[in-house]
């Protein structure tokens, strides 16, 4: 008989019991084992809810400047970037045939003011006629009318006087034509004047030059821009808010603005606007927040998120967001009680974008709550033993 032989087979059967065992005991451990939860209980947190939105950099007041005339642009007296005021030259456009026209127009105005000054000189002297010519004329119908003169002599100088007459009602209708040569002369200096005035173009209000449109020697037409303009006190964030979201958003709300150039700094702002039609598409609200104060070194159409402050708690009792579930239309927590778990319904309040939520009712301060991983959070069940970890 072979004994070592014997024993080597007796070993391995008495292995097995050792591998299913340890295994068993493996499997408990792992796969069968209760979930394990961490433990957080209701405790006062200053809370603030938060609407977000997704918008870009815009301007309230976005200017055209242009021209009212055409012409070739000689000078350019800002560019892009430049703070201007309102009144400031910006550009100037070439004016040597306006500039000819407004000397001949300053010429026939000094030629009508000559000719109304001879007007108004023959119109005295015609009146200096007729009062003499009148004196003449009853004299000699006195002397007539006593036989000392003839009456054909008498009627000469009546006709004389007639004649000055009609020559003082000539010199009034050409004093008359003077004037209204003088008043053409004026109004055609004027127009001449208003286009030299036209090839310089001024800023018509406070503000950013945004672009230079166009450059030295290019012709430019009526309407066609120059420069763009921005007023920055109008510059806000034009952020677009699902409808969902909408309530506690009005006119005045304060709000965050983060821009995506400066993705780690918050700018304060202030609801400003909100539009009256939704986007049927993408079921979202422009609303638009304005930088308080205004801000001074912008980029419009820069990408920027708002954060819209609807309400805020100080020292409330609150969760962290991850503990709550939701069991159809009921949101609760699961409270462990002696190792096991049981649902609870609750009632919320504030939702904090930090990831806490409110509890305004459903739950005692003293109780604890389970928190896990969501996935986790996803498979508890009622009566389910969990293990509790620090």
């Amino acid at each position: 008989m072979n004994v070592p032989k014997t024993l080597a087979g007796k070993k391995k059967y008495l292995l097995w019991p050792l591998v299913l065992a340890a295994a068993a005991v493996l499997l408990k451990m792992t796969l069968l084992a209760p979930p394990r939860v961490r433990q957080v209980r209701v405790e006062e947190r200053d809370l603030t809810a938060q609407v977000y939105g997704n918008g870009t950099v815009e301007a309230k007041v976005v200017v055209g400047v242009s021209s009212k005339i055409t012409g070739k642009i000689v000078e350019l007296d800002a560019d892009q970037g430049d703070q201007v005021r309102r009144g400031q030259l910006l550009a100037r456009l070439e004016n040597d045939d306006f500039r000819q026209e407004q000397l001949q127009s300053e010429a026939g105005v000094k030629r009508a003011a000559a000719n109304l000054n001879e007007e108004e000189a023959n119109l005295q002297k015609a009146l200096a006629n007729v009062a003499l010519a009148e004196k003449n004329t009853q004299r000699f119908r006195i002397l007539a009318g006593k036989n000392l003169v003839s009456k054909l002599e008498a009627e000469q100088y009546d006709n004389t006087y007639q004649v000055a007459k009609e020559e003082v009602a000539r010199c009034q209708a050409a004093l008359a034509a003077a004037r209204m040569e003088q008043a053409a002369n004026r109004a055609n200096l004027g127009f001449a004047r208003s286009k030299v005035a036209d090839t310089l173009i001024h800023a018509p209000q406070d503000g950013i030059i945004i672009t230079r449109d166009l450059e030295k020697g290019a012709t430019v037409v009526p309407g066609m821009s120059i420069f763009t303009l921005a007023d920055p006190q109008t510059v806000w964030v034009k952020a677009n808010v699902d409808e969902s979201q909408l309530r506690g958003v009005a006119v005045g709300k304060k709000a965050l603005i983060t821009l995506r150039s400066a993705a780690n700094k918050q700018y304060p702002g202030q609801v400003a606007r909100l539009g009256r039609e939704s986007d049927r598409v993408t079921e979202e609200l422009e609303v638009d927040v304005a930088f308080s104060p205004p801000l001074k070194d912008f980029r419009l159409g820069e990408q920027a998120d708002v954060y819209i402050v609807t309400e805020a708690k100080k020292g409330v009792p609150s969760l962290p967001a991850a503990a709550l579930v939701s069991r159809g239309k009921k949101r609760g927590v699961w409270v462990v009680a002696n190792g096991r778990l049981q649902f609870r319904p609750v009632t919320v309040g504030i939702e904090d974008r930090r990831n806490f939520t409110e509890i305004v009712a459903g739950l005692d301060r003293s109780e604890r709550v389970a928190l896990a991983p969501r996935p986790e959070m996803m498979k508890l069940q009622d009566g389910m033993k969990v293990r509790v970890v620090p």
